[in-house]
Parts: C-alpha cells; structure tokens; sequence
C-alpha cells in the first residue's frame, strides 16, 4: 500500500467523462514500482469548467495533468507556453505546471512513434498512408513527417483531410476510396479513426492485395486484437497494435511530474492489457 506524505506529487487526468480512462492503472504501476511519493487520479471535469478547474489545480500544487475528451483544445487555450508538439498537433494533451505558469505539449506523436520504433520499425523509411484527420490522425501525421516520413492522408470526409494538409504542409491526399489502390503505394498503413473499435463498426480495408512489406499499425486498442489486425495477420503481414501507444504516450509527462524516466517494458503491458475487455 502506498502511503503519502506532505510533499506529495499529484498529477491526474481531466476529461469528461473520464471514467473509461486507464492512464491511473498506468501512472499507478509506475508510482508503485519506483517507490514515488505520489499519486494519480482521476479527473472528471465538466465542458466549460475546464480552465477554471485547471487553474485551481495549478493554484492547489498540482504538478500537471494529462487532458482526454472533450477538453484537448481548452487546454491548447489556456497554456502560458506551448512546445513545437502541441503547435503541429494542435491540441494538447500534457500540462505541467511550474512556477504559476501552465506548460503544454502533445505527446500522441512521440507515443506513436515509440512505439513503432520498439516493433523494429523506422518510420523514416516507411512512406506512410493514415487512414483518419481527427486530433490523433493530426499528431501522428506531424510526429511521421518530423521523423522524416513521407504520409498521404485518407479521410471519410475529403474536408477535414483538406484542412489538415493545409496544417501539415507537405502531406498529401488520396480519397477515402481509394484507400485499397494506395496500398500498393506505402509501406506503412496507420488505423487513425475509431473504426474497428468497441461501439464501432470495422474498419473496411481489403488487404489481399496489400504488399507483402506492408506494415499495419492500429491505433484502436480496446480491443486489442481489432478486426483490421487480425486481417492483417492471417496475410501474414508485420502488425502495431494499438496498446503501446498508450504506454508511451505516458512518459513524457511522468518524467516530468515525477522526476523519473518510467520504462515500458513487457510487465507494465500485461498488467495493461490484463484489464482490457476481451471484446
């Protein structure tokens, strides 16, 4: 059991709901396996209270907060600074507060592309087609290209892809439905939508004549095993699954509320995956 003290850290997550979050599970295993005086919670904070719930939390001590749905632009807004992560992503998604002052930056993309890096993969070296334009397909078509990717963006909506290729100079865009011809073209295909995810219908995407080189990486990871993954699998293509985004997603803003680099290795992601709806 944990005991705190006085000088405790305190971090939490801000969304609303928050409930379906698992960043305590995650925070929590790491304060607990680096001995941190501190603690994780949660934070359910109501549309339209956010900056005032953030700034007494900043006023209380608090050392940061991660933000989720539907707060991830407020959050851009009441940032005294932002990094070069949140201004590409345009959101964030880490507070750190300091010295009165409330940092901010967006921590999707290095998440996803550490995670692409722990599966063997370069994302250099893999011209990339992302499939989705909302706020998490924005910070992975940013973190890809500043790793020097090459990425072509495929959105239902041809407007929401328009608009962040005028973000993204440099990032093209093929039609949504011609996302199965584009195969051919990359090596990298990323699920950035909520397609094949719990309370969504698949993602419909044939693969038989996808490339044998051709990686898939699923940002979906409840469940785990998504339909797209499995499709991929029986192909007997190289797969990303959704869960170690998560995982590294959660260090940055760790690090800096807790004063330790946390390690994501193969226990924290079965204790992770240990608490996931089998469907």
């Amino acid at each position: 059991m944990s005991i705190l003290s006085g000088h405790a850290r305190v971090a939490g997550i801000a969304g609303w709901p928050v409930t379906y979050s698992r960043s305590p599970r995650l925070h929590g295993f790491w304060l607990q396996r680096y001995g941190i005086d501190g603690t994780y919670i949660p934070l359910p904070i109501r549309e339209g209270e956010f900056a005032t719930a953030m700034r007494g939390l900043l006023a209380a001590g608090f050392a940061g907060a991660n933000v989720t749905i539907p707060h991830k632009l407020a959050a851009f807004a009441i940032c005294d600074m932002v990094d070069a992560s949140a201004r590409r992503a345009g959101a964030v998604n880490t507070l750190v507060f300091q010295d009165g002052r409330i940092a901010g930056s967006n921590t999707d993309g290095y998440g996803f592309i550490a995670n692409l890096r722990a599966h063997g993969i370069d994302p250099a070296a893999t011209p990339a087609l992302l499939l989705g334009a909302g706020g998490s397909a924005r910070a992975v078509a940013a973190a890809l290209q500043d790793a020097g990717a090459s990425v072509t963006v495929a959105n239902r909506t041809r407007a929401r892809a328009e608009e962040l290729a005028r973000d993204l100079p440099g990032l093209r865009i093929a039609d949504w439905d011609d996302r199965v011809v584009a195969l051919a073209d990359h090596a990298l295909v990323v699920n950035a939508t909520p397609l094949g995810m719990v309370g969504h219908e698949p993602l419909d995407l044939d693969l038989t004549r996808a490339p044998a080189s051709l990686v898939i990486a699923d940002n979906v990871y409840v469940p785990l095993e998504t339909p797209l993954l499995s499709s991929a699998r029986a192909r007997g293509l190289r797969t990303v699954d959704g869960i170690g985004m998560l995982l590294h997603q959660a260090v940055p803003g760790f690090r800096a509320w807790f004063g330790v680099e946390p390690r994501v290795d193969d226990e924290l992601r079965q204790f992770m995956i240990a608490d996931l709806p089998s469907r």
